[in-house]
């Protein structure tokens, strides 16, 4: 569920808080770091974790020129609820819902004849032009359309049908396979291939509105990528796309997700004493246990039992044994903090408290996965909504 508050110390047993002040200042760094192009926030997978909506409509706010889902749905889901302007969906399987999608104004992706036929059966349907941009594949090997007879006989159909006012090609785009590793081959490789795509197009008489290719990596530490626009995903969230490029901050970027749960009982228990599944932390002496009442059901990873770190009552805690489904028990070393006391999983790190990073580090993941992955039990309480800083 996603619950908008206006008081932050709402008692829950665990929160998820989304600060949209930061969320747009990260959009309005992005955007100094790409001034010469249009920037996309991509909103896909509920913006990360972190709540499409408020988080499409801050983005907005701060000067996103476009907002980015995977899926359809998630795209139609922005427009039910008011978004305006440009807004682009690139995931789909056959008899995906074209004509909705047209009827909606979006822009769609095809990277391949089937999509593309689909789509024109939608707008003849619809007595409307689709908005469709083609995907190139420059390397990544996922979605789009191979270079050479397949990119040339796609942009062949793709403009007959905007001949015949079926579509309008408006944009060419593709996407990177490592531009998280600055240096490695792969980037130029693809960039050039990207190039040679675009030209090959274009000399066709496709006529794009944008040319797009840069990530958030890409946009953070590739000016050449940039083109027409930029798509920004997990940047837009403060977090670094890759810890070896530097941390947020030293992009001028601030996480915007703040998770905490209140501590559900503390109690004294002697030494040798097993906890959680599988005895695998045993006390060394006496202590004090924590109980966390949140688990991997909430969407903290299990793999990062005996590893997770967790502020609370102003030191950092570690995971004591095995995540469970809903709990999780960190050993206080004979501190006793009252219930209820506020255990702070990862935040942006300014006051003490682990990030999303570390987290991912103790779980041998992404900071990506830490975020998305937090559950539908976990409320989104929004936080600076509707304000300009």
């Amino acid at each position: 569920m996603n619950e908008t508050a206006t008081a932050p110390t709402a008692p829950l047993r665990a929160r998820a808080e989304i600060d949209l002040a930061a969320l747009r200042a990260n959009v309005r760094a992005l955007r100094a770091r790409a001034s010469g192009a249009a920037l996309m926030a991509v909103v896909k997978s509920d913006a990360y974790g972190h709540g499409a909506v408020p988080c499409a409509r801050a983005a907005v706010e701060a000067g996103a020129e476009w907002l980015g889902t995977a899926t359809p749905e998630e795209a139609l889901a922005l427009r039910e609820a008011g978004l305006p302007g440009r807004i682009m969906c690139w995931l789909w399987t056959p008899g995906g819902p074209w004509r909705e999608a047209i009827e909606a104004d979006l822009d769609v992706s095809v990277s391949g004849l089937w999509a593309l036929r689909e789509v024109t059966d939608a707008a003849r349907a619809a007595g409307l032009p689709a908005r469709v941009q083609l995907k190139a594949d420059t390397g990544l090997g996922r979605g789009g359309c191979q270079p050479g007879e397949d990119w040339a006989e796609l942009v062949a159909e793709a403009l007959r049908a905007e001949a015949q006012g079926l579509l309008r090609v408006t944009g060419l785009w593709s996407h990177f396979a490592c531009a998280d590793e600055p240096g490695h081959p792969s980037i130029a490789a693809q960039l050039t291939v990207f190039r040679e795509m675009l030209a090959y197009a274009e000399g066709q008489g496709v006529r794009p509105e944008v040319r797009h290719i840069a990530n958030s990596p890409a946009t953070l530490t590739l000016p050449e990528s940039h083109f027409d626009l930029v798509r920004t995903g997990i940047a837009v969230y403060g977090i670094s796309p890759s810890p070896e490029l530097g941390a947020p901050a030293d992009f001028g970027l601030r996480p915007v997700m703040t998770l905490s749960a209140s501590i559900a009982l503390v109690k004294r228990v002697p030494g040798g004493h097993g906890v959680s599944y599988g005895h695998r932390y045993v006390t060394p002496g006496e202590t004090t246990l924590g109980l966390v009442p949140v688990g991997y059901a909430d969407g903290i990873p299990r793999h990062a039992s005996g590893a997770g770190p967790v502020l609370v009552d102003g030191k950092w805690r570690t995971v004591a044994g095995r995540i469970a489904m809903d709990q999780f028990v960190v050993d206080l070393g004979g501190d006793e903090p009252p219930t209820g006391t506020r255990a702070v999983l990862f935040g942006p790190g300014d006051g003490g408290e682990p990030t999303a990073e570390d987290w991912a580090q103790a779980a041998g993941t992404i900071a990506y996965e830490i975020v998305t992955r937090i559950g539908t039990r976990v409320p989104r309480v929004h936080v600076n909504e509707g304000q300009a800083g």
